[in-house]
């Protein structure tokens, strides 16, 4: 078995084609299934953001593992291989665990030491194992790879005043636009994203939004975590009138299509003031063919870089210290996994020795006689099966614990001389 990602993310892919292979979570079951079809792939799940979409596996051979799910991503995206390959990273085994250790940490981010990653990193955990994706070696990794990711943000101080992609828009939108708090600004979607943007906009003294979302329901369920703001909400009908009386528009909106594009805008655009429009959604909410217009100015995810660099340097020292963090996390996911090369062994030895157990607990109760045998049968059991499990105790734990690869393996070697074992491998 080996663990492997396969995917693709701001570093090295564009958000044109990012987008492409967004896996929104209300088809992220069926992606599952699919991926988990392959003969190859025994476990999979997957980590679809706007700055990245990661598929971990384990495979039982890493070639076509890898292999098929370059046919998923292909299929998926609907663009041939060829095109896809010079966007796609591969990383296997220790360098996928490490990978997601720092993913979880933010060490991967955008903006680095930014805290949403983590949460996105536990849903694709959560959903791996309820659509039946993740299984024992996946459950491992991410467990361990979201305890390292809290472990990062307690010891060290990186996440503090760490921006995130909503912020990062904020502030673009603060270095681009003079008197921000005085702009008549629109946010489009209720979700997460758009809630911090909220929160950045009053940091800065915005004091009057509107929102616009295709429910009104959760629209008013943003509006009222800050009552301190004034909220005029509206439901996408309304969304064309919204914007055409902004000068900034802020979308984040889980749509899968863009909800804004260039000949609907022009026809309420016309009174010759500039609309400033900053889509922190993947895939894009705003087609790139807005930026025909001349009144509008159109930012996307990929503009933030200028900005984030800016709050980088604060943060890589911390960052030096986190990676030493994670080389002990990555140290400790290792000895469990090469302990998993003793449970073949342990378990044949547990069987042939439960089958001399059942064999010879017959015969016993037999010679004793059947009244004797159904008064006492299941106290005799008892006690034979604690005695078993206690003589194999402490060879078990031994044989798990040892982190001496060539101890183990030998140990192991010991194991199969002397009881004779047939181990086949599972």
């Amino acid at each position: 078995m080996n663990i492997a990602v396969i995917g693709l993310t701001h570093k090295t892919a564009p958000v044109e084609v990012r987008e492409k292979l967004s896996v929104p979570e209300e088809v992220r079951e069926k992606a599952t299934s699919h991926l988990c079809s392959y003969p190859h792939i025994q476990e999979a799940t997957i980590l679809s953001t706007c700055n990245r979409l990661e598929i971990y596996i384990v495979t039982s051979d890493t070639d076509n593992g890898v292999r098929e799910v370059n046919q998923f991503l292909s299929e998926w995206s609907h663009c041939p291989l060829r095109q896809l390959r010079p966007y796609l990273f591969i990383l296997l085994h220790q360098d996928a665990i490490m990978h997601l250790m720092r993913v979880a940490a933010g060490l991967d981010s955008l903006v680095l030491g930014e805290g949403q990653i983590l949460s996105q990193v536990k849903r694709a955990h959560q959903l791996g194992q309820q659509y039946k994706g993740v299984g024992p070696i996946l459950n491992r990794l991410f467990k361990d790879a979201i305890a390292a990711g809290k472990r990062v943000r307690t010891d060290t101080n990186i996440g503090t005043g760490a921006v995130s992609i909503s912020s990062a828009a904020v502030e673009l939108a603060d270095l681009r636009i003079n008197n921000l708090p005085n702009c008549r600004i629109a946010i489009i979607g209720a979700g997460k994203m758009s809630r911090l943007v909220v929160q950045h906009l009053l940091a800065r003294n915005v004091q009057q939004m509107v929102i616009v979302n295709r429910t009104l329901e959760r629209a008013r369920e943003l509006a009222q975590q800050f009552p301190e703001a004034e909220f005029d909400l509206h439901v996408m009908v309304d969304l064309l009138p919204v914007v055409a009386s902004a000068d900034l528009v802020f979308t984040g909106t889980a749509a899968t299509e863009p909800i804004l594009e260039r000949d609907a805008l022009a026809q309420v655009i016309n009174n010759g003031r500039l609309l400033s429009i900053i889509d922190i959604a993947v895939p894009r909410n705003v087609h790139a063919n807005v930026t025909e217009l001349t009144q509008v100015q159109l930012f996307n995810v990929d503009d933030l870089e200028s900005v984030v660099a800016q709050n980088q340097e604060a943060r890589r020292l911390m960052a030096l210290e986190a990676e030493a963090m994670l080389e002990e996390e990555l140290a400790n996911f290792n000895a469990w996994w090469h302990s998993l090369a003793a449970v073949p062994t342990i378990r044949c030895l547990r069987n042939k020795i439960e089958t001399i157990r059942t064999q010879e607990l017959e015969k016993a109760l037999s010679r004793l006689g059947t009244e004797f045998a159904e008064k006492h049968q299941g106290v005799i059991e008892a006690m034979t099966r604690t005695m078993i499990n206690k003589i194999l105790h402490e060879p078990t734990v031994q044989l798990q614990a040892d982190q001496d690869l060539a101890s183990r393996q030998r140990a192991i070697q010991t194991l199969h001389e002397l009881f004779n074992l047939d181990v086949v491998e599972t």
